[in-house]
C-alpha cells in the first residue's frame, strides 16, 4: 500500500512510520519535517499536498495541536487553538483526502484518552478529542467506494512523560511503539467507524 503519514516526525508518527514501512510504501509529511511540508490548518496547503503525492491507499494523521491551561484563565482564542488545529485540521485531511484515496482506502485520525478521562487544564483537549471521535463515527456511515475511517486514542506516551506527565497523575503510560499498533490495525484491518483505545 501507498500510505501518507501526516505528523510523521512526532513520537506517535515516527513509531507509526516505523511499523508500517516494513510492508508498505510510506510517505511522511509535517509542518517542518518529512518528505512533504503541510499546514493542516490551510485548505490550500492540504490540497497541494494531495495533488503532489497522487493516489493513496491510506492516510494517517498523527498531527494536531491543543491548548492546555486552567479553565479560569482560558480565553476563547486559547480554546480555538485545538478547534482549528487538531479538530478541523484532521477533519480537513479527511474531507479533502477522501478524494485521493483508491477504492477500499482508509483514513486514520488521532484522539486521546482525555476524550473519556478528563484531566485538569485539559478542557480543550477533551472537547476536541471527543469531537474527532464523533466525526469518525458519523463519517464512516457516509464514505463511498468501500473507504474506511477510524481513530486511535492513546493514553499518555512514555516518551512524552517529561513534557506532559504532570498533566496525567496516576495514569499508566504506553510506549509509542504500542500506540502504533492501533494505527496498523486501522490501516491493515477491515473495520470502520471505530476508536481504538490504546490504554486498556
Amino acid at each position: 500500500m501507498k500510505i501518507l503519514v501526516v505528523g510523521a516526525n512526532g513520537a506517535v508518527g515516527s513509531a507509526v512510520v516505523e511499523a508500517l514501512a516494513e510492508r508498505h510504501e510510506v510517505l511522511s509529511a509535517g509542518r517542518q519535517h518529512g518528505d512533504w511540508r503541510v499546514d493542516i490548518t490551510s485548505d490550500a496547503s492540504v490540497e497541494a499536498l494531495f495533488a503532489a503525492v497522487g493516489p493513496l491507499d491510506a492516510i494517517v494523521s498523527a498531527a494536531g495541536n491543543l491548548f492546555f491551561g486552567p479553565l479560569a484563565s482560558m480565553r476563547p482564542a486559547d480554546f480555538n487553538v485545538g478547534l482549528q488545529d487538531k479538530l478541523l485540521g484532521q477533519v480537513r485531511l479527511a474531507l479533502l483526502g477522501q478524494h485521493v484515496l483508491r477504492d477500499g482506502g482508509s483514513i486514520t485520525l488521532t484522539t486521546g484518552i482525555v476524550a473519556e478521562e478528563p484531566i485538569r487544564q485539559g478542557a480543550n483537549a477533551t472537547a476536541v478529542n471527543s469531537a474527532v471521535e464523533g466525526f469518525v463515527r458519523a463519517a464512516a456511515t457516509e464514505l463511498p467506494r468501500g473507504l474506511r475511517i477510524n481513530a486511535v486514542s492513546p493514553t499518555v506516551l512514555t516518551e512524552s512523560l517529561p513534557s506532559y506527565g504532570s498533566f496525567f497523575p496516576g495514569f499508566e503510560s504506553v510506549p509509542a511503539a504500542r500506540a502504533a499498533l492501533g494505527y496498523v490495525r486501522s490501516v491493515e484491518g477491515s473495520q470502520t467507524g471505530r476508536v481504538y483505545c490504546v490504554w486498556q
